[in-house]
């Protein structure tokens, strides 16, 4: 099988010399190289050893993965997202995962230099040997094997906003191995500022202009974080480290002119909004994994963490001698996070892979919520930022927490050459308990089978078939009142401690091609989800007319749709260093919502996306486009006394990079060009959706926000 298909790729290349240029046969070669390492091991997987990417002269690990066509990194990837850890990823590093969520695997690609690198295989099958499970294909960073390598990789950024404002950022990375130890410590420092301008026209039911809201809102922040990740290696056991901390206060502010009818020149009133945020993580994990004499591997991760996002915001009336402060919000808010897993994989046959684990998570929330007006009777109080507090049971602080434990068994079997099974069964056990302005303790006990089925077509046409039982994991934040940023009628949200999770039964179908010769990768996927308790608003109103609502279960609902993906060369335009990728991703979804008493979308319409990468590697240059859009129409978010739709404008971001001097990287980036808007329609009503009267249509467009130039220089040495 080997040497028919070296022999074959040769042919390939010799048929091509009257056409070639020097870049094409350059391509050809290390495509021909990757092809004879992949006909070495298993036929799912792709290999680029680092010779091919020579040619585009990368400077991390990002760049080398981004010029791979059809990888897309992200999907089934536990980390960053959800509590626990689960088994769920789709990139590793040497072959393991690190026990780390903010800390996590792909943030690290853009340290890790690719002089690092000695090769990256796409794994498209499953097997027993991975540590991350359930994505259609997983990424494996294979560093090289040295005793003693350091190198260090730094960037400078400046970030040039629509408003003129200049935004510095950089970072310094610093990696490489001792004999049996490898590190890597990075300190960062990422430019958030943001800067928005929006136009809000409010109308009367009959459609008569009766106020304009003009705003200008500003974001001063930059991330400050800093991260270790070190590696020793025994003859048998690998020990992992990784810690992190990270900072990014930050104020944000907001001037608001209200204008009202007839005289809309004339500012009505005038409004100063003021917030200062404290936010800022820490996170420690590690791995211990041993491997006995047989072949199978004992493993033990575990992961510490806190994340605070307090936040006090202040309005004022501005007059033109003075600021009245009208309202007072603060909100304190703290988690943390210790988890816990073992498991022990071992092979029971020739083609069978059997894994058992364990895992101890406990997630605790600390909340506090502080509201003042200076329309509440009653005595001023400093802590209310010296107005009168808005008495509320839920306005006193509140403390949720989950205990969860998770046995789990994965079993894969591979029935033939080109035919494998991933079967999984779970079982999931929490108590989660609130104290504070409710005193409640549930417990949930839920199973949780999947089934992976990958059928090898051809070494080049693979077929997954995927059904699973999913249950969610509850967004603390819906159990306690809340700070509302989106609507500036309601300072705060109610919560409900009574929320209960989303179970879904989940089924896709997917197929996925590799074109010839490294040509590009074409996918589709299918997916029907049967969903019980869909999460969004409910009604907790006592009078009609005085509207409440939180966040809470609606009923039984479906989702369905289909994801439609192509990455393809352009050597057919005689163009083989180009890369076009273009997706369409559609959707429907159906449930019964009782504010409205009817039927409604509650997923969207989809989205597409077409991007273009050209590499002219003789030159050092390389520059393409980026552009997004969101399908609209019958979606909508519903509240007790509103009705909103969102209408995101189409995104197209530019960029064009140089490598000068050798091994210094120029990249100037656009982003936003079409200067695109974010609008809403928002409908409020005088008593309940459904029941009440409309009294206000609002229609607001917010512009400028991401539109910025940025340029980032970078090398390594």
């Amino acid at each position: 099988m080997t040497d028919r298909r070296i022999v074959f790729s040769r042919l390939l290349q010799i048929l091509c010399l009257p056409f070639a240029t020097r870049s094409t046969l350059a391509l050809a070669i290390a495509i021909s190289t990757a092809q004879a390492q992949e006909a070495g091991s298993d036929e799912s997987t792709v290999v680029y050893p680092a010779s091919f990417f020579e040619q585009y002269t990368p400077a991390s690990a990002n760049d080398m993965v981004t010029r791979i066509p059809g990888v897309t990194l992200g999907r089934g990837n536990n980390h960053g997202g959800g509590r626990g850890l689960g088994t769920s990823g789709d990139l590793l590093i040497n072959g393991k995962r690190v026990a780390g969520k903010d800390n996590s695997t792909s943030s690290q690609l853009t340290r890790i230099a690719a002089d690092q690198v000695e090769r990256i295989e796409i794994i498209r099958g499953s097997s027993g040997d991975m540590d991350v499970r359930g994505s259609a294909q997983v990424v494996n960073i294979v560093l090289k094997e040295s005793m003693d390598t350091a190198s260090i990789s730094a960037e400078i950024s400046m970030d040039y906003h629509h408003d003129d404002t200049l935004d510095p950022g950089g970072s310094f990375s610093y990696g490489g191995q001792a004999g049996a130890l490898n590190y890597l410590f990075n300190l960062e420092v990422d430019p958030r500022y943001n800067a928005f301008e929006r136009t809000e026209y409010n109308y009367l039911p009959d459609r008569s202009l009766s106020e304009i809201v003009l705003e200008d809102s500003y974001r001063d922040q930059s991330r400050v974080q800093a991260s270790m990740n070190l590696g020793y290696d025994l003859a048998r056991d690998r020990l992992q480290f990784n810690a992190l901390i990270g900072d990014e206060d930050h104020p944000y502010n907001i001037d608001r002119s209200i204008l009202r009818a007839p005289a809309v020149t004339d500012v009505f009133r005038h409004e100063w909004e003021n917030t200062e945020n404290n936010h800022g993580n820490w996170e420690v994990g590690g791995n211990h994994e041993h491997t006995f004499l047989d072949g199978s591997r004992l493993q033990f991760l575990f992961i510490v963490n806190e994340e605070v996002r307090d936040s006090v915001r202040e309005r004022f009336t501005v007059r033109t001698d003075a600021r009245d402060k009208t309202s007072f919000l603060q909100s304190d808010r703290t988690t943390r996070e210790r988890i816990g897993q073992g498991s022990y994989s071992w092979r029971l046959t020739e083609t069978q892979d059997m894994q058992l684990g364990f895992e101890r998570a406990q997630t605790i929330l600390d909340t506090r919520l502080l509201v003042g007006s200076a329309t509440a009777t009653g005595s001023a109080n400093a802590a209310y930022g010296g107005l009168v507090p808005v008495l509320r049971s839920s306005n006193r602080g509140s403390t949720v927490e989950e205990m969860r434990y998770e046995a789990f068994a994965v079993h894969n079997w591979t029935l033939n050459p080109r035919m494998s099974l991933e079967s999984t069964l779970l079982y999931e056990d929490s108590t989660i308990s609130q104290s504070g302005a409710a005193s409640r303790e549930r417990d949930f006990q839920f199973w949780r089978p999947k089934l992976d089925y990958r059928l090898d077509m051809t070494s080049s046409l693979q077929l997954r078939a995927t059904a699973e039982r999913q249950v969610s994991q509850l967004s603390f934040e819906s159990f306690t009142a809340t700070t509302n940023n989106q609507d500036n009628d309601k300072d705060t949200t109610s919560g409900n401690p009574d929320l209960t999770q989303e179970i879904e039964m989940r089924y896709e179908l997917g197929l996925e091609y590799r074109l010839p010769n490294d040509g590009g990768v074409l996918s589709a996927r299918a997916f029907y989800r049967d969903i019980d308790d869909v999460i969004g608003k409910i009604n907790l109103s006592s009078d009609p007319m005085k509207p409440e609502s939180a966040t809470g279960n609606l009923g039984n609902g479906k989702r369905y749709g289909a994801y439609f993906d192509a990455s393809a060369r352009l050597g057919f335009l005689g163009l083989p260093e180009a890369v076009l990728t273009a997706s369409v991703n559609v959707f429907d979804s159906q449930v019964f919502d009782p504010i409205l008493g009817a039927d409604r979308r509650f997923n969207g319409r989809g989205n597409g996306s077409l991007g273009f990468r050209h590499d002219l590697p003789g030159l050092g240059i390389n520059y393409g486009f980026n552009l997004q859009t969101d399908f609209h129409g019958g979606d909508k978010n519903v509240d007790v006394d509103t009705l909103e739709v969102g209408l995101p404008g189409t995104q197209l971001n530019l960029f064009v990079s140089k490598v000068a001097f050798q091994d210094v990287t120029f990249r100037l980036e656009a982003n936003n060009v079409l200067k695109s808007e974010f609008c809403r329609d928002r409908l409020r009503f005088d008593g309940l959706v459904g029941l009440g009267t409309l009294r206000e249509i609002e229609d607001s467009c917010s512009a400028g926000g991401g539109q910025k130039i940025a340029l980032k220089i970078r090398t390594t040495f």
